[in-house]
This record gives structure tokens, C-alpha cells and sequence, in this order.
């Protein structure tokens, strides 16, 4: 028991030295860090299920979920262990916002996975309608590129069968018209075959041979086309069996099939309200939880820690700050110094070399006057 709760004192991230000196704090901070744990369990199950429908791999799915589940952990923990009880509740609120927002976006993380695995069944009897609108959809897509060149050929041949069945007509009704001036119902009403039956036969023989002449040509016609539509047909049965079935079973498919099942249901889209709501409020628990406490003697012990800190740390800087300025002051100074020594010692140097020059000048000159009087004297 004292090894859990030691642990739990870890996952709440309460310092150990200071927790000692306010007891009464002990079992607040507790319950703080089995939250923040249970919450990283919950985060490490659901990633290892959504990295699961990825990758189809235990192993990549056991990695990834303790990745992430020791990520969400230690994010909570550091959420909760860095925020130090003020005396006012919006001073509270204000530094508890951005956290509060964090915690938002990762129980929505966390509860979407789980969500597809507790709708399982809903979500499987949609992806396959999905699949099935899809290989639909591929298949209208593969059909349109060859429906215009059917659709013209098919209003090819039924414009040359509408011109023979013309031609029957034609053919038809002048056969009626000539039987009917043979048998006398008809024409000039004398049952005979005489020289106007002819006449009318010769018309109808004649529509004879043109309808026989145009039902051959059109015919022709009519077979090519209906052959080429037939190899048309073909081709798209080809590449219709040859295109590939691409089941839908991803991640973004799932999430999909769950947002329709949600449109479809509404039991299933309350339900997935209250899933998220539940995670929302688990992983808002510690810091809702500490928000709600009152000030306590580890708040108080924390704060003065940290202003004792705050103040050694002003100390040290205020201390650093004025070190920092007298070496920049010496440093100047001692600059200026060398500086002006510099220059003394080039005043110096240039005076005895100027000196020395003289005195190499003046000997030059008393030698040139000797060697001048020595020169008079020999003229005289």
C-alpha cells in the first residue's frame, strides 16, 4: 500500500519534501495522481486501438500506446503540478485557462478511439455501404468514358431501323392500294387488273426494291454498329473486373462511418456525446479537482518556496548585475589607462629618438666645422 502511494505521489507531481511538512494534504494529492495515471492509461489504450486499425500490428500498436499514453502522462502531470492555488478565484481561473483548453483537445484525442472500437458493429454495416458507393462510384467513372460513343451509335441504328420501317410503311400501303384496285374496294372500284393495277403494282414494286435496297444498306450498318457497341461493352467489363477493390478499414474511414452512423442514429450520436463528455470531464478532473480545493498548507508552503527562491534568485542576479557592471567599468577604465600609456610611451620613445637624432646632427656638424678650420689653415 505505501509503494501505490508513493506512486500516486509521483504521478501527482506534489513535491515529496514539502508535502511531509503539511500530512494533511497527503491523501488530496493522492487521489490527484491516480487520476493523472488513469488518464494516461485510458490515452495509451485508445492510441494503441487507433494505431492498431493503421497499422494492423500488435507490436507498433503496443509501442505507439505507450508512447503516447506516457506523453498524455506527463503532460497532465506537468499541467497539474505547475499551477500554485492563488487567494482569488479569477486569478485561479485565468491561470488555469490555457490548461483547461489543453485538456479539452486531449480528451477528444483520447476519446475517439474508443469510441470506434465500443460502435464497432455500427461502424463495419456502414463502411460497407461505403464500399460499396464507391466501387459504385469507380464504376459510373469507368462507364462515362464510353456511354457518349454508345449513346451516339444507339441513335445511329435507331435512326436507319425508324428510316426502314419508313420504307414499309411506304411499301405497305401502296401494296393495299393496288389489291384494292384489283379486288375492287378500292381506287376506281372495278374488280379487274387492268392498266391502273399496273400502275399501282409498278409503285409498290418499286417501293419494294427501294425498301430492299435501304433495309440491306441500313442493315450492314446496323450490324457494324451493334458489333462495335458489343466490343465496347466488353472493354468496359474488362476494365470494371480488372479495377481494384479497395476496402475501406483506415482510420479516417472508421471516423467517417461513425459520424454517419451518428446521423442515422440518434441514440448513437447521444451516446457518443456522453463518451467524449466523460473523457472531457476525466482528464479535467485534476485540474477542476485542485480549482475547487481550497487553499491548503502545501499551497502555502509551495508559494513561500517559491517566493524564497524568487528572492535568492533576485539576489544572485542583482549580484551578478553589479559585477557585470564593474567589470565594465573596469574594463573601460582600464582601457583609458592603457590607452594613455600608450600614448606616453610613443611621447617618450619619439622624444629620445628625436633626442638621439640631435645628437647625431651635432656631432656631424662639429666634425664638419674641424674638418673646415683643418682645410683653412692648409690654404693659408
Amino acid at each position: 500500500m505505501r509503494y501505490i502511494q508513493d506512486f500516486f505521489l509521483f504521478c501527482s507531481g506534489a513535491n515529496r519534501s514539502l508535502l511531509k511538512k503539511a500530512p494533511i494534504e497527503m491523501n488530496k494529492y493522492v487521489g490527484i495522481g491516480a487520476t493523472i495515471f488513469f488518464t494516461g492509461l485510458l490515452a495509451a489504450i485508445a492510441s494503441g486501438y487507433a494505431a492498431y486499425t493503421i497499422f494492423n500490428n500488435y507490436s507498433i500498436s503496443f509501442i505507439t500506446g505507450v508512447i503516447w499514453g506516457l506523453m498524455i502522462f506527463n503532460l497532465d502531470r506537468l499541467i497539474v503540478s505547475t499551477m500554485i492555488k492563488k487567494n482569488s478565484a479569477s486569478s485561479n481561473f485565468v491561470m488555469a485557462l490555457p490548461r483547461i483548453l489543453l485538456a479539452l483537445l486531449i480528451a477528444i484525442v483520447i476519446a475517439k478511439p474508443l469510441e470506434l472500437k465500443i460502435f464497432q458493429s455500427e461502424i463495419e454495416s456502414e463502411l460497407v455501404l461505403m464500399e460499396q458507393e464507391r466501387f459504385k462510384t469507380q464504376d459510373d467513372l469507368i462507364k462515362s468514358r464510353f456511354i457518349s460513343q454508345i449513346d451516339t451509335l444507339t441513335d445511329e441504328i435507331s435512326t436507319w431501323k425508324t428510316e426502314i420501317e419508313e420504307k414499309q410503311k411506304v411499301r405497305d400501303d401502296l401494296i393495299a392500294i393496288a389489291n384494292a384496285e384489283a379486288d375492287g374496294t378500292g381506287g376506281s372500284g372495278n374488280k379487274n387488273i387492268g392498266p391502273i393495277y399496273r400502275v399501282k403494282k409498278d409503285a409498290a414494286d418499286k417501293a419494294q426494291e427501294e425498301l430492299d435496297f435501304v433495309a440491306d444498306k441500313n442493315n450492314k450498318l446496323i450490324q457494324n454498329h451493334e458489333s462495335t457497341i458489343l466490343s465496347i461493352r466488353e472493354q468496359i467489363n474488362s476494365e470494371l473486373t480488372s479495377s481494384k477493390r479497395v476496402g475501406l478499414s483506415g482510420f479516417a474511414a472508421r471516423l467517417e462511418g461513425l459520424e454517419r452512423a451518428g446521423m442515422k442514429s440518434a441514440a448513437i450520436k447521444m451516446a457518443t456525446l456522453f463518451i467524449t463528455l466523460l473523457f472531457i470531464a476525466i482528464e479535467l478532473a485534476p485540474i477542476i479537482t485542485k480549482l475547487m480545493m481550497e487553499r491548503g498548507p502545501y499551497d502555502l508552503l509551495l508559494e513561500n518556496h517559491k517566493l524564497k527562491y524568487d528572492d535568492r534568485y533576485s539576489v544572485q542576479n542583482n549580484h551578478i548585475s553589479l559585477y557585470l557592471e564593474k567589470m565594465r567599468l573596469f574594463q573601460k577604465n582600464s582601457q583609458e589607462y592603457r590607452f594613455k600609456n600608450a600614448i606616453q610611451a610613443e611621447k617618450e620613445l619619439s622624444d629620445l629618438a628625436l633626442s638621439q637624432r640631435l645628437e647625431v646632427l651635432q656631432k656631424e656638424k662639429d666634425l664638419w666645422g674641424k674638418s673646415k678650420g683643418k682645410q683653412n689653415i692648409l690654404d693659408f
